[in-house]
């Protein structure tokens, strides 16, 4: 295998690694569960959603507190493109993610999409988010029409939840 060949492997195995780092980004955050978004995220991480840098630490418990009181989010990635230069990376992700919030019979239907700038590191052999900047290009809220009983719906017995009710944690332990 000639040297041309082997940064072409280098090169897809690392784009595959990082567009893994970023769907566990949505796990982690959909499901509010920690120790996902730990694997994400570099420990000295500055992350910045929109309203100042902050650490890691707290960028994460905010997300979580915030989110925790959400009946369910739906983060869903697409459009990544990532430039290489050795162990670093940067790359652009779109992003559309749904949030459920109010109380039954109130709830509403936030839906924001925007792109997550992500500067990456190669650490310990495992890409990690070191710094991340939030661009929110546009959103839209209304009365949710979601409906999980009933219709077409009511013999759908499973549904998604937060850690640890979510079905994922049962499944991933057999």
């Amino acid at each position: 295998m000639d040297q041309v060949d082997l940064e072409l492997i280098r090169s897809v195995a690392a784009r595959q690694e990082i567009a893994e780092v970023l769907a566990r980004y949505c796990r982690g955050i959909d499901r509010c569960d920690a120790e996902e978004l730990d694997r994400v995220f570099a420990d000295d991480a500055t992350l910045d959603y929109g309203s100042g840098p902050q650490d890691k630490a707290s960028t994460c418990a905010s997300l979580l507190q915030a989110l925790s009181g959400m009946r369910l989010t739906h983060h869903r990635i697409c459009n990544t493109i990532v430039e290489l230069s050795g162990n670093r990376a940067r790359a652009e992700t779109g992003c559309v993610a749904l949030h459920i919030l109010g109380e039954h019979g109130a709830e509403v239907e936030m839906t924001v999409g925007g792109r997550y700038l992500d500067t990456l590191e190669l650490r310990d052999g495992a890409w990690r988010i070191t710094e991340r900047l939030y661009v929110m290009d546009w959103n839209r809220q209304g009365p949710t029409t979601m409906q999980v009983v009933g219709g077409l719906y009511n013999s759908l017995r499973r549904h998604g939840a937060r850690k640890p009710d979510d079905p994922l944690y049962e499944w991933n332990v057999r």
